[in-house]
Order: C-alpha cells, then structure tokens, then sequence
C-alpha cells in the first residue's frame, strides 16, 4: 500500500510539473526593477509570468534549472528598467484630432470606418507602454466592440475600461453643435442626451445597459464643443445627484468633464469619483477634493496640444478659438495649486485629442509644473488602479496580480522622459513590443 501511494504522489507531482511547464511560463531577468513606486528599487531580479499572472520575483538571476521550468522563454531585460505598465485614465481610442481632416466625414463614415482607423491608434497606445486606458467618451457601437476585440485578441491594443456614450444635456459639451437643427436631430445620439433628473436616471440605466463599465458626465461647458457657451455649469444640482446615484447604485463610478469652479464644486457635492481637467481650481475646491476624496485628472497634454492648434489653424471655430486662450493657461495654475494641497491625482491625457502614442508626454508636464518623478509614476499606476476599482489586479508588479510589464532605458525615476521610448511591453503575459 506505502509504494501504491509513493507511486501515485510521484504520478501527481510530474503531472503538476507538466503542468506548470505547459502553461506558457516566462522568466524576465530585469536589471532594475520598480515593483511599485512606493517601494525601493531592486537590482537584478528574476520575475516568473505563469499565463497572465506574476507568480514568483527572485533575487538574481535564477536559471530554469533552479526554477524548474525547463520549457520557460527567457526574456533578458538585464540592461533594462523594469516597472508596471501604465495606465492612462482619459483616453477616446476611437477618433483623433486631426486640423487637416474633412470635418464633415461624420456626415458620410458608418462606425466600422471608426473603429478600423481605431487599431492604429490602439497598437500605438500599447506601443507607448499604456497596457490598460480609460475611455472617456466614444460611442457604444464602436468602443465595447472594440474593446472585445482586444479581449479576445483579434487586436493587439491596452485593457479598456469604457464610458461608452457620454451623460450631457441638451445643447451641452457632448451634445452635438454647429449645424442646423434638422440635421443634428437626425444625426446626434439620445442615448447620452438627457433633461431633468428623471430623464437623466434613465440616461444612465441606458447607458450602462450598452456596456459601460464607468458613467463620464458633463458638468460642465468644454472648450472643443463648437459653441459660444462658456465653460460653468450646465448640468443642474438634481440632475448632477440623480445621475451619481443610479451610477453608484448600479455599481458604476463616476467622471465628471469639469472646467469652471462652481461646475467642480457642484460635481464633487454630487459625489462624483473623479473631476477630468479641472481648470479652474480655488482652495475651496482643493478642500472639497480632499473632504471627497475624489480624484483629479489633469490631462495638461490636451491643454498643451490645443494651445498649439488655436497659433496655426486658421479654421479652428472662433468659438472654440476663445475657449482655448481662455481656459488653457489656467490649467498649470490649477494642477499646482492641487499638488500643493495634496488632492488625490491620477494620470490622464485626453489623447484623441492629443496624438496617440504620445501619451507619455504627460508626464513630462507633470514634472515640470512640480510633481516628482515618483509620484507621476505614481500616478499612471497605483493611484490609476485606484481609480479603476482595479488595484487587486493591475497597478503594481506584486505576485498574484497582471503580468503588466514594461521597460525603458535609464531610470524615469531621475529622467521622466525615458518614458516616451519604451522598450518592452507585455500585456496579461504576452509580448507585443521587444
């Protein structure tokens, strides 16, 4: 019976072994590593990716022998700084602004001629490192199809979390502007387009019914929307409350598209997650982030790229025009005045506005308007997956969580920029940039 049993555990364990081996195991050698930015930096170190997950982090250099894991690829990254991939927390994957494009093609593309010019620009943001984004307003034919499509790997582009269709009012930010009444009528969407709190509950049950994983709202009057309506409030109190708490109740958080202060304040009153741009800060505003605890995405890439445009498009709306020498300068002010009093930040560009692919920019403005190299990283990662609800799985490199996984030449921790050419990314355990 002793060697009956000693035979069979012998049997089990060759056959969890076999098992181990056959399970597309990779050993990354880093010559740095940044488990998390809140942790010291670690010298030649062995990572073990089982599948999509990170199963093991070793001192050395280990070999597969030690390991055993004699069918595991090597990937040599000895000369590499290792850190978790990046997480950007504004995105819209599905179009990008471009001066020189017909500004009518809306009026004869179908959504597959979005979501097809989409790839590129989604193999770009993984490219750039981004292994996970958040979509902040695209519509829901065109994103969550797109989304699946990643997820089964048809395409190669970051994790998406997505709004879908965004929640704003008649005439607002999200609304559709500058044609005659009859044709936006035909041609805007009502699945996001809402009046009065009840109509707006429904809006979000609509909403959240096409897929949406995080409900995206304007609070406030936006600086791109082809209107002379100023950036305040334009969502009411009820309104504001009605839909933060359908979304809350239907396990959903939620953004809020604010610029003017009073649009902020009433957003973050309403109990909303996170406030997108925040231009227009005071310290009444900062204190209610902090009372809140809600986030603030910055995006100074978006403000930095239409400062740009508005000096060398002559075809830029005048409306648009004013909103952007208006608003843009304040955007700097505001991000200091919230690092100053420690207002919770995460990482985000408005790429879409911005070029894809260039999303790392950010983080050169973030340092440069007085965040730490640190704490930028910081952003993009922990507090990224904070903000997602996500931070059992994705945000820093710890055993059990995504093999999320890129590297870069030099230490961003002194030079930030060394992230705007990354080297190496891996994705749920998969390669798709060495």
């Amino acid at each position: 019976m002793k060697t009956a049993l000693t035979t069979l555990s012998s049997i089990v364990l060759a056959m969890f072994v076999n098992n181990v081996n056959a399970a597309q195991s990779k050993i990354i050698y880093a010559g740095s590593l940044l488990v998390a930015p809140e942790q010291a930096l670690k010298k030649e170190q062995t990572l073990v990716v089982t599948n999509d997950k990170i199963t093991a982090i070793k001192e050395g250099y280990v070999s597969k022998s030690v390991l055993n894991l004699p069918d595991a690829e090597i990937v040599n990254l000895k000369n590499q700084f290792v850190m978790p991939g990046l997480i950007d927390m504004h995105v819209h994957v599905t179009f990008e602004r471009d001066a020189k494009a017909n500004p009518h093609r809306w009026a004869t593309e179908y959504e597959a001629d979005y979501a097809l010019r989409s790839i590129k620009y989604l193999q770009r943001t993984l490219d750039a490192g981004f292994t996970s984004v958040r979509d902040l307003g695209s519509d829901y034919q065109v994103i969550f199809p797109l989304k699946r499509a990643i997820e089964r790997q048809d395409i190669a582009g970051p994790r998406i979390f997505a709004a879908g269709n965004t929640i704003s009012p008649s005439g607002g930010h999200a609304d559709m502007h500058g044609y005659r009444k009859d044709i936006t009528d035909v041609f805007k969407t009502t699945l996001g387009i809402c009046n009065g709190a009840d109509d707006c509950r429904r809006a979000v049950r609509e909403v959240i019914k096409s897929g949406a994983d995080v409900i995206k709202i304007t609070a406030t009057g936006g600086v791109l929307s082809n209107t002379a309506a100023g950036v305040n409030q334009q969502l009411t109190d009820d309104e504001l409350s009605a839909i933060v708490d359908t979304a809350h109740h239907l396990g959903r958080m939620v953004t809020a598209h604010a610029h003017g202060t009073e649009g902020i304040k009433a957003a973050l009153r309403a109990g909303v997650d996170s406030i997108e741009h925040g231009s227009y800060l005071d310290k009444k505003t900062v204190d209610l982030f902090n009372k809140t605890q809600a986030y603030l995405v910055p995006t100074l890439l978006a403000g930095a790229t239409v400062s740009e445009e508005v000096l060398t498009n002559p075809n830029m709306p005048a409306a648009i025009a004013n909103k952007v020498r208006e608003v843009t300068p304040k955007m700097q002010a505001s991000f200091k005045l919230a690092l100053k009093n420690k207002v919770n930040i995460a990482f985000g560009t408005d790429s879409g506005v911005s070029r894809h692919g260039l999303n790392a920019n950010e983080f050169g403005l973030m340092v440069d308007n007085g965040m730490s190299e640190a704490h930028a990283i910081k952003s993009a990662t922990v507090y990224a997956a904070k903000l997602l609800g996500q931070s059992h799985q994705l945000g820093d490199l710890s055993v059990g969580k995504q093999a999320d996984i890129i590297s870069v030449n030099g230490s961003p921790l002194e030079d930030i920029n060394v992230l705007k050419n990354v080297q190496f990314v891996m994705k749920a355990g998969q390669i798709y940039k060495q």
